[in-house]
């Protein structure tokens, strides 16, 4: 299976955020995160080249079993769509820099830009879950692989980078 990040620097040998030192909230927690879709990995590096104020965008590519979710070495969460456990699990996340999992890679949908004011209402209590769900299905949601732990990042084969303008 490939893999694409997103950022203003190629990286070579990803390594595992702090999450104690982090004050971003990201949907499955502090991890390294991919994609499988490569115009996703541009637009995160186009918000990393904004972020920043650099005119750098580097997307990294990267090779890992196709069956690394079901490998038994790994603790793996895997939504297959954007559900209540997922709905909390981000909202978890997001919610609480502090929140740790137990997980080496979680995957599922990208909670991205797009669905955040849905996300902000769920937030605020003005949508309920049902509600919250309903209006996430009328957004196509690609996916995010994000590895959390040493072990899980060793299992990423780095096959080189491309810049995007």
């Amino acid at each position: 299976m490939k893999l694409y990040h997103g950022s203003t620097i190629a990286v070579e040998k990803p390594q595992q955020q702090t999450p104690i030192n982090s004050k971003r909230t990201t949907d499955f927690g502090n991890g390294f995160y991919t994609t499988t879709n490569r115009q996703q990995a541009e637009y995160w590096a186009k918000i990393r080249q904004t972020r920043y104020q650099t005119n750098k965008g580097v997307v990294s590519i990267y090779e890992t079993d196709d069956h690394l979710l079901q490998n038994k070495e790994l603790q793996s969460l895997v939504f297959k769509s954007a559900n209540k456990k997922w709905l909390n699990f981000i909202m978890n996340n997001r919610k609480n820099p502090l929140f740790c999992h137990e997980y080496d890679v979680v995957a599922g949908p990208v909670a991205n830009d797009r669905i955040y004011t849905v996300l902000t209402l769920f937030e605020s209590e003005l949508l309920d879950v049902t509600e919250t769900l309903r209006r996430l299905k009328t957004y196509k949601l690609v996916d995010q692989i994000s590895f959390h732990t040493e072990k899980s990042l060793s299992k990423l084969i780095y096959l080189g980078n491309e810049k995007i303008s």
